[in-house]
């Protein structure tokens, strides 16, 4: 466990980086092996906006690292922070505990919030309006809200006390995750839904894109499935009536372009809504 937060004590940018390609390499490979939808769609072209999305969040997230940086040395120096005060533990929990903790902040919190303010959920649409989901919709988030979960994931480095090692390691396997639960792949049933008990699966997380609610209010979280099970946000649906996009922004041609998705969070406030179900296709 030395060894390996060490190592991300000192991740080189090029290592991020190849985790981020080798990631999308591996998912995009497999939807086409075992895809959960056959979508009618050119996936180079539907990927477009996705890695224009991704790459405004590597250099936001690259432009803003320092703080990152400085903070976790802060805390890791004055030994702030709720994981360094509790009782000293073996590095093996001390690290999980970070990563738990840090998911729950930066991530399920982040998204929670997302969904329940008007301005912030206008900006969150930009991911939910994609209509198309596969594991290039995983970094589709307008530049704003990339500032807004750097903002919730520096909150909870302060608050947990996480040091840099660990705070590295979290970014890496929530970065993996989500690319996992928005691939575009089918799991057999048991084995996604024996997944879903720790760790959010992918149908699990597909639910969350589903058109309507109450499911696009559902199942927020990013690496661990724990915090819509404890805070009664987890809900099931089957995958074959799952119908990607937001039934209020249904334009599927302004969802697909870049200058549409950087205007969207100036719409309109509109929010999900109700409607009948149908299968993806």
């Amino acid at each position: 466990m030395e060894t390996l937060i060490q190592y991300f004590e000192t991740i080189p940018s090029s290592h991020r980086s190849l985790i981020l390609v080798l990631g999308i390499t591996f998912f995009w490979l497999l939807e086409g092996a075992v895809p959960l939808f056959r979508f009618r769609y050119k996936k180079w072209r539907h990927a477009v906006p996705n890695f224009f999305f991704t790459l405004t969040t590597i250099v936001i997230n690259f432009a803003l690292a320092f703080l990152l940086l400085k903070t976790s040395d802060w805390v890791a120096a004055n030994e702030f922070g709720l994981i360094n005060w509790l009782p000293e533990m073996p590095l093996w929990s001390y690290i999980l505990l970070g990563v738990l903790l840090l998911d729950f902040f930066g991530a399920y919190l982040a998204h929670y919030v997302e969904h329940k303010v008007k301005p912030l959920w206008m900006i969150h649409l930009v991911h939910h309006t994609d209509h198309e989901v596969d594991t290039t919709t995983a970094n589709r988030h307008h530049p704003l809200e990339s500032l807004i979960r750097f903002s919730f994931t520096l909150f909870g480095v302060f608050l947990v006390g996480t040091p840099i090692g660990i705070v590295m390691l979290y970014q890496s396997l929530s970065l993996i995750a989500t690319q996992f639960s928005h691939a575009n792949i089918r799991l057999p049933r048991q084995v996604d839904r024996m997944i879903s008990y720790i760790l959010v699966s992918p149908d699990m997380h597909k639910v969350h894109h589903h058109y309507v609610l109450p499911y696009t209010d559902s199942n927020y979280g990013n690496i661990f499935s724990i915090w819509d099970r404890l805070f009664g946000t987890y809900m099931e649906l089957d995958r074959e009536a799952i119908v990607y996009g937001v039934d209020t922004f249904p334009d599927k041609k302004e969802n697909g372009s870049i200058m549409g998705l950087l205007k969207q969070p100036f719409h309109k406030y509109r929010k999900p809504t109700g409607g009948k179900d149908s299968s993806q296709g």
